[in-house]
This record gives structure tokens, sequence and C-alpha cells, in this order.
């Protein structure tokens, strides 16, 4: 059974995405974070995909995250490390900690596993161990793959980029990590002294452009559509939806769709958003609902049955409707068919 709802989601322009960042990344591997899911699209679709494209690096934030994808054979890490309630499926080898304070790098040592990752906090102070603390040894006697950090301020021109890269350099031979890695999708557009040996790019690669010079560079993935369960004539001065916000302001046509924040299109749309009949723009009226939204169509011949296409430039939807496009994509929800080309 389908269902009232779908995300169109373009496979070929996902690929595309990472294909761009990875020539910005100049030498260096180009990765892909594909926590939450694949930031909502779907992981082991996410993870297939860019695995058949060329993509070798993957990160997850949880075991559960790795657990769900270890039979595509590519390097998955855990980018919040190892508890003692992971290490029976760490021991298994399946995935990398990203190791990120002395207890867990303790852990790992003791239980003598193998490779690891290491996130080390140059200035962003929320993850990883501290320079002074690999400069007294914390990480001697460990087999680490990437030692890594994670820029606060990519997307802004900041001087604290500067600062966190010329840690990250300055952190070079001081242990036995095969790669650096500080990049992440802002941060690649930072400039090739950024890369390292490896960039994790996440928001870019679905559509989401963090900063103004990946405009251009980044195609839209992901496209909402949702179902018209009603077309109603709404007589100037009536009111339409909760607390009745929104007033017609002349006769009009509305058109109510099978879509709402439950799905993860946002509150925050109410009397913001915008959808699409072919070219033509179709605006939200009143509060978005748990399960519908109410379009203007006046003047549009759409109906019950049609299909609508809500606003795909996720920069456009952060901007109107204030939510990030993180949190644009992160909380897409489950009653969504996923359906790719």
């Amino acid at each position: 059974m389908t269902g009232p709802n779908r995300l169109r989601l373009d496979g070929g322009a996902l690929v595309d995405n990472w294909r761009a960042l990875a020539r910005m990344s100049g030498t260096a591997a180009c990765g892909a974070a594909v926590k939450a899911d694949g930031y909502g699209l779907g992981a082991r679709e996410v993870v297939q995909r860019l695995a058949g494209a060329g993509c070798r690096d993957f990160f997850v934030a949880t075991w559960a995250e790795a657990a769900a994808l270890a039979d595509f054979g590519v390097s998955f890490s855990v980018l919040h490390g190892v508890r003692d309630d992971d290490m029976t499926f760490a021991a298994q080898q399946f995935a990398r900690p990203v190791l990120n304070t002395a207890a867990q790098v303790r852990r790992w040592r003791e239980a003598g596993v193998g490779a690891c990752d290491v996130m080390v906090d140059t200035g962003m102070n929320r993850l990883g161990v501290s320079p002074e603390e690999i400069g007294n040894g914390l990480l001697d006697g460990l087999e680490v793959e990437t030692l890594m950090s994670h820029l606060a301020c990519a997307d802004e021109a900041s001087p604290v980029n500067e600062r966190q890269r010329l840690a990250m350099t300055a952190l070079a031979g001081r242990t036995n990590a095969r790669r650096l890695s500080l990049a992440n999708s802002a941060g690649i557009a930072l400039g090739k002294d950024y890369a390292f040996d490896l960039t994790r790019p996440g928001l870019a690669l679905y559509g989401g452009v963090p900063c103004d010079a990946l405009a251009g560079v980044i195609r839209p993935v992901v496209t909402v559509e949702a179902e018209v369960l009603q077309r109603r004539r709404v007589p100037a001065g009536q009111q339409v939806g909760y607390n009745l916000t929104w007033t017609a302001a002349r006769d009009s046509d509305v058109v109510i769709v099978n879509l709402g924040y439950a799905d993860g299109y946002k509150r925050a749309f109410s009397n913001a958003g915008a959808a699409y009949a072919g070219d033509r723009a179709l605006p939200v009226i009143g509060r978005v609902s748990m399960d519908l939204t109410a379009l203007d169509a006046t003047s549009v011949d759409v109906g019950e049955g049609d299909w609508i296409a809500f606003d795909a430039d996720l920069p456009h939807a952060s901007a109107a409707s204030r939510v990030s496009q993180y949190e644009l994509l992160t909380g897409l929800g489950r009653r969504f068919d996923r359906v790719w080309r």
C-alpha cells in the first residue's frame, strides 16, 4: 500500500554532490556522514549509492546505526565512541569507535580489540580529548586510523576556523594516526588547507547549502510531496485552520493536503511555506497541523487525488521557516514513502 505523502529522492543528485565535494577535497579522501538514518533519507539507500560511486569512509553516531549497515563491507566510524554497553558490538569489529574521552581510550586499550579513531577538541568544546592529553601520551600504543576534529564555525567567516586548522596541523606527527581529518561540508569550501587526509561531508550531500561557496555546486536531493485530500471554497472574510490565523482577502480556493508536523513538515511553515502544482506556487495558509496543511490554490487547477510538491530548495525553506536545514532533513518522518530515482 502506498501512502498519501512521499519523499522523491534523487540518487543522481546525491552522487553528484558527493563527487563535487570529493573534487573540492583535492587529494584527500572524501567520506560521508550517514548518521540519523542518512539525514532522514534512509541510510541503507544512501550508503549503497555512495559506495557504488567510490566512497569508502562512512560516519554514524551510534553502534546501533553501525550494526544496521554492517553488511556493506565499507569502513564505518562510530562518532560517539564506545561505552561499556557497546563493547559486545565493538568487539565484532564491523566498525571503529571514535574515542572521545580518556575513559573511552582506557576502555578500548584494555579490551585490545584493534584499530580506532580519535576525536580531539581543537576549540569547539563539545566532544574530544585535548591536545594536552595527547601530548602527555594518552594515545601511546593505540592503533589510530584517523585523528579527527570538528569545525565550530565553518559556515561563517570566523577567525576560529584558522585557529582550529592550525591546532590540527600542530598535531601532525604527534601520534601514530594514519590520517588527519577536520573538514565537514562547509569546511571543504574553506579550501584544500582544511582537507588534510579525509573530509567528512554531511549536509551538502543531501542538498543542504551551509555556505555561499557551495551555492550553485550542490543540487537538491529531497522533494516532499503530498496528495490533496479536499478542495474547498472559502468566501472572503472566512478564516482557515487552528486559531483561524489566515483570513481570505477574496473568495479563495483552498486545498487540504495529507501532510503535517507529525510527518516532519514543521509547524514553523504556518503562513510561511510554499508548495507547487507544476510551476504554480501555492502558499501555505493557516497553521500547519499534525496531519494536514492548507494551501491557497485560487486559480490553480488542482484537486482531490492530485499530488503537490513542497519547496525542495533547503536554504529557501530554512529561511522561510527559520528552522535549520539540518532539522528540516533529519526531522522527516517514517510515514513518508521514500521513492528513489
